[in-house]
């Protein structure tokens, strides 16, 4: 889903005296350094009977990461745990979008040629930032046992924080790779530059937490899709 912005205007937020800035940051590690040592304690999904984990790969199409940041990147991560997920036999779903900016059936609107679906992956059309939305998406997870999601795509602050925070209200585990989702560049609509808001938004998914849920983020290269995030 492309981000579709008016034009506002913001005040620049206030930074932190450095002693605060030094405590939130001691409180952040020492968060991180909890939540390792607890994993096991934090699983699973609250979804019963479906053990098994998908990878989601949510609009990764031409005309949404046309001129994103790291876009060649992103891809070829994408790409690596496609391999990857196929390899292991682990669920592959794919999410294409579809609106007034990418019209479906239109070159915008196709999966990037670096890609491709193969015939015994689901493909679910959406048309709202949250793959759940008004989509096959559960019916299709609930029918492969899955409920743990390993999340890669676009746009990192439109459907790709959508989809995340969907799943994990619908009772999902929801582990988001943070080296393989991207965004454009908006900041001429006030919004940060685009690697901060991969950034930003790696850094709060590290730290979400739900009664009998588990989210976080890892790399590319340390993805384990039996792992329970």
């Amino acid at each position: 889903m492309v981000l579709a912005l008016a034009a506002v205007s913001r005040s620049p937020l206030p930074q932190l005296p450095s002693k605060c800035a030094q405590r939130v940051g001691a409180e952040l590690v020492g968060w991180r350094r909890w939540c390792s040592s607890n994993r096991k304690e934090m699983t699973m999904s609250t979804l019963e009977g479906r053990p098994n984990t998908a990878l989601l790969v949510v609009d990764v199409q031409n005309g949404v990461v046309e001129g994103a940041h790291a876009r060649d990147a992103v891809v070829a991560n994408v790409g690596s745990l496609i391999e990857k997920a196929r390899r292991e036999r682990v669920p592959i779903v794919w999410v294409r979008h579809s609106d007034e900016q990418i019209a479906s059936g239109s070159d915008r609107w196709r999966i990037v040629p670096e890609l491709t679906p193969s015939d015994a992956e689901p493909l679910v059309e959406k048309s709202y930032g949250d793959a759940f939305e008004d989509t096959t998406l559960e019916t299709v997870l609930s029918g492969l046992g899955v409920g743990r999601l390993v999340v890669v795509g676009a746009e990192t602050d439109a459907c790709i924080r959508s989809t995340l925070h969907g799943a994990f209200v619908r009772g999902y585990d929801a582990t988001l790779v943070s080296d393989a989702h991207t965004t454009g560049d908006y900041t001429a609509w006030g919004a940060p530059p685009p690697d901060r808001v991969i950034a930003h938004t790696n850094l709060y998914w590290s730290y979400q937490t739900a009664p009998g849920r588990t989210a976080g983020t890892v790399e590319t290269k340390d993805v384990d899709f039996g792992a329970t995030s």
